[in-house]
């Protein structure tokens, strides 16, 4: 282990990690293309953050809105639900929504997706299965906000509530589409057995990194390379979604994001192994409160991440107070990639990572998923928005 205080730089980091592409990039992106209502997010420049973390550029991936949901999970779980349903029906599916559409009306009666969830995840799945007219089955844990049950649940799914953690609502969610053969289980987690449809939902990101590469262009006025990114790690699906779709032609430094509470993307880079975190996690960052990494996720992580650190939820909350400020609307889970910046400038490994000459990506994931708890959040400050230029 490398580095001092709150960052691990990972020794194990090996730059041509980030030569591996998700394979499927065009029928990914023609896909997206064809889902009803489909736009791009902003890509919105800072400049006043660049100056105050001694950079060149501060650009924030904004997932602010995908198909009317605040977070980008919708973009990994519908591609997995698309290669998912075209599998379970025997079809082969062109990657357009509407030949998704007409193979999920061939599945056999009673035929439901189903997932457990941390909160917008589950949410996509119920998204996807309404637009597809098929009943669904979300799993959560006892811990999630009633606001973000209220949202899986006006998608028309029904929820059940495990007492535990997420972990142990994954294991849940597990058997019960073990005893349910009519399940079709999305997850975005992965064990022994369940590694396919995982990692189609960690290919479908893929759309974010080409969108931000050319909305980074756009602003260059040439093509540009980020050359570092802050990445809020769960499971890690995501992020090593983030590892094999940056640094096309040079290298980009990846860092992960998690809560002190749930590092187990962290303590697994310290050990060189996969090393669990056990619950109850409880932190404000619901999306982020998962003890156990993905295992299709982990040797891209393991190889590919630059460095790792952990936040806290009063850290994660200034965040969100200074994404206020320049007019961006984050929830905890997105605003730990500005947290894990600024924890990253203030460690005196981790800031080394930091010149004047280097373009900084920050991964902001969600917007807004819980309206009342952001509001109590942001309450305190009175700054006047500083407005940022979007690409």
């Amino acid at each position: 282990m490398t580095g001092t205080g709150a960052v691990l730089l990972n020794p194990n980091w090996d730059s041509s990690a980030l030569r591996r592409r998700t394979e499927d990039r065009a029928d990914i992106a023609a896909f997206h293309a064809s889902l009803p209502g489909f736009q791009p997010t902003p890509l919105i420049h800072l400049p006043r953050l660049a100056a105050e973390f001694k950079v060149g550029r501060v650009l924030v991936k904004h997932e602010q809105e995908r198909l009317g949901l605040p977070s980008f999970k919708i973009v990994g779980a519908s591609w997995a639900v698309h290669r998912a349903v075209a599998l379970r029906s025997g079809r082969a599916v062109a990657p357009r929504f509407g030949d998704t559409v007409a193979a999920a009306a061939a599945l056999p009666a009673g035929t439901a997706l189903s997932t457990a969830t941390d909160g917008n995840h589950g949410r996509a799945i119920a998204h996807m299965a309404r637009l597809l007219g098929l009943p669904c089955t979300i799993y959560v844990p006892s811990d999630l906000g009633a606001a973000r049950v209220r949202s899986i649940l006006a998608e028309g799914a029904t929820v059940t509530t495990v007492h535990g953690s997420y972990d142990d609502t994954v294991e849940y969610a597990a058997r019960e589409a073990m005893r349910h053969p009519e399940y079709l289980l999305v997850s975005d987690t992965s064990w022994p057995g369940y590694e396919t449809i995982p990692a189609w939902v960690s290919d479908g990101y893929a759309t974010i990194f080409d969108e931000a590469y050319r909305q980074l262009s756009d602003l260059a006025g040439r093509p540009s390379e980020f050359d570092i990114a802050l990445v809020p790690a769960g499971v890690g699906a995501f992020a090593s979604a983030a590892v094999r779709n940056l640094g096309r032609n040079a290298n980009c430094d990846v860092i992960t994001v998690e809560p002190v509470v749930a590092d187990c993307v962290r303590r697994s880079l310290a050990a060189g192994t996969l090393t669990s975190v056990p619950g109850p996690h409880h932190s404000i960052m619901a999306g982020l409160n998962c003890g156990e990494v993905s295992r299709i996720a982990w040797p891209y992580l393991r190889s590919g991440v630059r460095g790792a650190l952990a936040i806290t939820d009063e850290e994660v909350r200034e965040a969100m107070r200074t994404f206020a400020d320049a007019d961006i609307v984050s929830g905890e889970s997105g605003a730990a990639s500005l947290a894990g910046l600024t924890k990253l400038s203030r460690d005196p490994a981790g800031s080394k990572l930091l010149t004047k000459e280097r373009t900084v990506l920050l991964l902001n994931t969600e917007s807004a998923t819980d309206l009342e708890a952001y509001r109590r959040v942001i309450a305190s400050t009175a700054a006047a928005p500083q407005a940022g230029t979007t690409a």
